[in-house]
């Protein structure tokens, strides 16, 4: 009896195995299964955000002095002043005669 329960489990193991034949062949590839549908679009995104008001520009240079302009035209001569009045007529003087020397 002390080999009576490793001899049994021997026999039983080697009784299986000899019902056992070779492995049979693969069996052939599953069909591969059908391609889900394609969901829907989203939706379209909102409108970003306006985006900031530039900083002013910087003031332009100063410009350059323009030449000097061209002399002017000599202007018309102004017309004849008008004759003065007539001296008063003088009272008899003295006659003065001069004599010159005659050779």
């Amino acid at each position: 009896m002390k080999y009576s329960i490793p001899s049994a489990l021997l026999m039983l193991a080697l009784g299986l195995s000899a019902c056992t034949g070779p492995p049979g062949p693969q069996g052939n590839a599953g069909n591969t299964g059908n391609t889900g549908t394609t969901g829907n679009t989203g939706n379209t995104g909102g409108t970003g955000a306006t985006g900031a008001t530039g900083d002013t520009g910087a003031t332009g240079d100063t410009g350059y002095t323009g030449d000097t302009g061209a002399t002017g035209s000599t202007g018309a001569t102004g017309t004849k002043g008008s004759t003065g009045a007539t001296g008063e007529t003088g009272t008899g003087g003295e006659t003065t005669v001069i004599v010159t020397p005659s050779g």
